[in-house]
């Protein structure tokens, strides 16, 4: 080539610079704390309550369908057009369901300030002899 760089020393200067440019933007990620297995799950609203049901429902009038993004849309287009008195039930039961999970969060926020997990000693799978063998 007359006067030029080859196109072998393009590639590599580019390559060079795309790699750094890539990384200067980025921040390092912090590591994640572990989840806790024991932790209560969060309750689901009424509408979830009601896609438990709905699902089941739909699956019987339509047993070939596969697709998760038409009973979700099937779904949606329902809650939407029921009144209030319509979706009381499943506020009720949503409702309940959340009662029982603050309850169940004092109780694992309580434990986890006494720094016991009893959800482990209650669960153990060996026996007591079998561990003192241990």
């Amino acid at each position: 080539m007359k006067g030029g760089r080859s196109k072998a020393d393009a590639v590599g200067t580019d390559s060079k610079l795309k790699s750094k440019g890539a990384r200067a933007g980025k921040r390092t990620a912090k590591p994640k704390a572990a989840k806790d297995p024991n932790k209560p799950k969060r309750p689901p609203s009424a509408f979830f309550v009601f896609m438990e049901e709905f699902r089941k429902q739909f699956k019987e009038a339509h047993p070939n369908n596969k697709s998760v993004a038409t009973v979700g849309k099937a779904a949606g287009e329902k809650w939407k057009s029921m009144s209030e008195d319509e979706k009381a039930p499943f506020v009720e039961r949503a409702e309940k369901r959340k009662s029982d999970y603050n309850k169940n969060m004092q109780d694992y926020n309580k434990q986890l300030a006494d720094g016991v997990n009893a959800a482990e000693e209650n669960e153990s799978d060996k026996s007591k002899s079998e561990e003192d063998d241990d």
